[in-house]
């Protein structure tokens, strides 16, 4: 009598593998986030992201054609403007650059799930995420600018819109404002759990958003912190959520199976900046198999209990999906 369960058995074939495979990506996992620059034309690659773009609207266009044409279901919008200035005005403006490549973005691909980031860092000198006063990061007086972007993308078209300043009660006045204004079906993402990481780092050169003085410790969360995250979770659910974010995502895998135990809505994960980086530059010098380590990562991220994932690795996983007949 054996003594001993032979698990091996499942493993023996490639076709059994696949047979009892628990986690699997697919395509329709994805959403690719974009940076879209104001009077910029064509597209200029972000040297901390290689193989990631500034785009100007022209070659926007025709990108956004061809992320539609791999399946990939959508995108996440990052604005880039021509000019700043305290009230971060540029963020809610009617002929802003987020709101023209929304319209952009619906006219060549109707079907796209358009996506964007509200937050204010990106329209202001500081390049905080809310309004400064002297040293401080306000709160209150936020909230009403903050809930004005997501409104003014809700006009040009935006299907979710995704607030990622990490104001307290920033997702109550968005809904209100939204379902004030008849946009009742526009659905909001939140990035619920947003850690204040050092995963960030090619991103804020890709967004130029860089703070000038200080930090976001004060309003992004402490790395150190899971039961924090559970609140921060519960109140933008209770507040009105549609769906639920964890940023980063590769060292946090232990956040967003607790925040998935807890609830019941969707819930994403955005693999960050440095993330993506630190494959790019490892792939770069040939020291790992690019395709298999960046299809690892993402299977963690759906075995953690992601519904979706927000990664800048979307194309090249799609096409390698696509390939294989992976990609339903």
């Amino acid at each position: 009598m054996n003594t001993f369960r032979r698990n091996r058995r499942l493993r023996r074939t490639e076709k059994l593998r696949q047979l009892t495979r628990e986690s699997v990506v697919h395509v329709e996992d994805f959403i690719y986030p974009m940076f879209v620059q104001e009077n910029l034309h064509g597209k200029e690659e972000i040297a901390a992201m290689p193989g990631q773009y500034h785009y100007g609207l022209d070659e926007f266009r025709r990108t956004v054609v061809d992320i539609a044409e791999l399946g990939i279901p959508g995108i996440l919008l990052f604005g880039l403007p021509s000019e700043k200035d305290e009230q971060s005005s540029g963020a809610y403006a009617e002929r802003g650059i987020v709101q023209e490549a929304i319209r952009v973005a619906k006219a060549e691909a109707p079907d796209l799930v358009v996506m964007t980031d509200v937050c204010l860092c990106q329209y202001n000198p500081a390049g905080h995420c809310g309004l400064v006063r002297g040293s401080e990061i306000v709160n209150d007086e936020s909230l009403k600018l903050i809930a004005a972007t997501a409104l003014s993308h809700a006009v040009a078209g935006a299907d979710v819109v995704a607030p990622s300043d990490m104001m307290d009660g920033r997702v109550s006045a968005i809904r209100e404002t939204l379902d004030e204004a008849g946009f009742a079906n526009t659905a909001i993402l939140s990035y619920a759990v947003k850690y204040a990481s050092a995963f960030y780092g090619p991103f804020r050169e890709a967004a130029h958003s860089t703070p000038q003085f200080g930090d976001r410790k004060t309003y992004q969360m402490d790395p150190a912190n899971v039961r924090e995250a559970l609140r921060e979770a519960a109140d933008d659910e209770q507040e009105g959520a549609d769906m639920l974010m964890v940023k980063p995502a590769l060292s946090y895998l232990d956040v967003t199976r607790a925040v998935r135990n807890q609830t019941t809505l969707p819930v994403a994960t955005y693999n960050v900046s440095a993330e993506y980086s630190m494959v790019k530059a490892a792939a770069m010098r040939g020291w790992i198999d690019e395709r298999a380590m960046v299809m690892e990562i993402l299977t963690s991220f759906k075995r953690a209990g992601a519904d979706f994932v927000l990664t800048y690795h979307a194309l090249d996983a799609t096409r390698w999906l696509r390939a294989e007949g992976g990609g339903r």
